[in-house]
């Protein structure tokens, strides 16, 4: 995979950890987070989760209707109830805001304008939504924002929708806590169906944003 870079300023290794369970990966963002020091070389982990369902720190049980064989984990992340399976990009960036000087508001601003931008490669237009945090296109949502800050650092991230196989779970739930949320993938609007053909502007776009080279 040929990844484009920014700058030739900072840097951060990117780990590309294939597909793996969801609870493994988040404990070890904890561990990562928990020991890293002002030195610690920021990281971004790109990841495609076995099916689950994840309740953030303001979840309610109830928005998770049917959720069958598919497990539900409560996790430490912000937000409400989401769906993390096969055919999705989750990204979960490591960084230390306080070194890149930028805020909270400011990060979750440029996460969501990396998919904006990434989406616009396929002339995609997408956009915001106040007061509920992702990316959606005509109404429909395409990527999910999910984060915690702990001493100024960042660790969970963003889940963007790719192929149609990872739309139908989602209605099991009520996404972010909204009933009848309607959710797209980037493959429905007559984008690419491979993961691999779009991380690299994904990763080009995110790369801009913070100002920062990926070194693989």
């Amino acid at each position: 995979m040929k990844v484009p870079k920014a700058d030739e300023g900072r840097t951060a290794i990117l780990r590309d950890l294939a597909r793996q369970p969801y609870e493994p990966v988040w404990r070890a963002m904890q561990a990562f987070t928990d020991a890293r020091g002002d030195d610690t070389q920021d990281e971004l982990w790109l990841v495609e989760h076995a099916p689950v369902f994840t309740l953030g720190q303001a979840g309610k049980p109830e928005h998770v209707l049917m959720p069958g064989d598919i497990p539900v984990i409560h996790v430490d992340r912000g937000g409400q109830v989401t769906y993390h399976g096969p055919g999705q990009i989750v990204a979960y960036p490591l960084l230390d805001l306080k070194r890149l000087k930028i805020g909270v508001r400011d990060y979750v601003c440029k996460i969501e304008q990396a998919i904006i931008d990434t989406l616009a490669d396929w002339n995609i237009e997408a956009a915001r939504k106040d007061g509920a945090p992702g990316v959606y296109v005509a109404g429909a949502k395409i990527a999910s924002l999910g984060i915690r800050v702990r001493r100024g650092c960042t660790f969970h991230g963003l889940a963007f929708n790719i192929t149609a196989e990872c739309v139908g779970p989602f209605q099991r739930i009520n996404p972010c806590g909204y009933a009848g949320l309607q959710v797209v993938a980037l493959q429905d609007l007559g984008g690419p169906s491979s993961l691999d053909a779009v991380k690299p502007a994904l990763l080009g776009h995110l790369g801009d944003q913070f100002g920062l080279r990926w070194l693989c």
